[in-house]
């Protein structure tokens, strides 16, 4: 291996170097995006628009390990990335040793807080008494796969810093066709509802995490040793403050979430819709919308190796290029990307929106038009 295995990061023209990175982050992200809409299709299709609530309930969790993912993950890559720039290949091993400890530790930490505080947290969360049957079931499942969801989205980033980026896309992509595989047989086939979705979740995290530790063993611009995996402090005081950013953005989310969902579960109730149909139809919006931030984070995310190496030589003036370039490329993604949700938005299935609003007996809604692929209304079983 060759300590200057990443040099072109410092010698190559700035805009074919952000898309050989920024594509296959952004691809990576656009996929796992569309890949919980259509589970959510299946879901909304086999179990009915509390299946898709309960999810919604539920998704606040999944970000909550994200966080954390990212936080470790994110700081590790840019740590990696400054320490290529310097050539210091002792400190990246070790670094990267490091995080995957921390990324393994806040896994059982989450998992037993989660199982623990089980009811809490679905109602902090905005369960209602209809969904939560359904909540309960999805949530005892998918807490299974918090530690390969949280390991595999921590080693993206590290992978996507090493240089790899591709590699990253193929480990999410593989995830997400596997999940996308077994949501109808688990659903449809094998009548599992909200429970066979959930297994369907997990199944496509451990496959993305076997891949990542498959890739353990052909780093390129790193060894992993023994010595990788001995506890540093001094190492993990310098990798997560470059994380917090990613942690603070998740939380937020999260925060904004819990705000929303009891919000509308408490005035819903008070509505002609009730508590469960406006939470379930502003999850689903939010899950398309995560199409749009698939663009947003994916060129951010995509330019970090990047940046981080050319920080860590001391190409100060290349640094602030490439960052000028990212903003722009993101002001365009700003103006252009909702640009199709707005035309479609009032053109899809009106025929069919007039059609389930009927037979719900509720008077049209404006977000009906993205909430009718999702569920049927009247498949509301157990």
């Amino acid at each position: 291996m060759e300590q200057t295995s990443n040099r072109y990061l410092a010698q190559a023209p700035i805009v074919p170097l952000m898309l050989k990175f920024a594509v296959p982050c952004t691809l990576s992200l656009l996929v796992s995006s569309l890949y919980n809409i259509v589970d959510q299709i299946f879901i909304g299709w086999g179990v009915g628009y509390l299946g898709n609530g309960a999810t919604n309930v539920v998704f606040p969790i999944t970000v909550i390990a994200l966080a954390a993912a990212l936080m470790i993950g994110d700081g590790c890559a840019a740590f990696l990335s400054i320490c290529q720039g310097k050539k210091d290949t002792e400190t990246a091993h070790r670094s990267v040793g490091n995080a995957i400890l921390m990324l393994l530790l806040c896994s059982v930490v989450l998992v037993a807080l989660f199982a623990l505080f089980r009811d809490p947290i679905l109602a902090a969360f905005g369960a209602t008494e209809n969904n939560l049957p359904y909540a309960i079931d999805y949530f005892s499942v998918i807490i299974i796969g918090i530690p390969f969801y949280i390991f595999t989205n921590g080693l993206n980033s590290i992978i996507r810093a090493d240089g790899s980026p591709k590699f990253a896309m193929i480990s999410t992509l593989v995830g997400c066709v596997m999940n996308v595989i077994l949501d109808p047989i688990a659903i449809f086939l094998l009548d599992w509802g909200v429970t066979g979705a959930a297994l369907a979740t997990i199944a496509g995290q451990i496959v993305s995490a076997i891949l990542g530790i498959v890739y353990l063993f052909r780093t390129r611009s790193f060894r992993l040793r023994k010595e990788s995996f001995r506890p540093r402090w001094s190492l993990l005081t310098k990798i997560l403050p470059l994380g917090v950013s990613s942690l603070l953005t998740q939380v937020s989310i999260v925060i904004i979430m819990g705000v929303m969902n009891t919000t509308l579960v408490k005035y819903g109730a008070l509505s002609k819709y009730g508590a469960d149909i406006p939470m379930t139809v502003m999850g689903i919006v939010m899950k398309v919308f995560q199409i749009i931030i698939a663009f947003v984070v994916g060129i951010a995310a995509g330019c970090q190796p990047i940046v981080g190496y050319n920080y860590g030589a001391g190409n100060g003036r290349r640094v602030r290029q490439i960052f000028k370039t990212m903003m722009l490329a993101e002001a365009v993604v700003g103006v252009v990307a909702p640009s199709p949700f707005r035309y479609f938005r009032c053109r899809s299935f009106p025929s069919l929106a007039a059609r389930a609003t009927s037979t719900m007996s509720l008077p049209p809604m404006p977000s009906a038009y993205i909430f009718l692929p999702f569920c049927s209304a009247a498949s509301t079983r157990r």
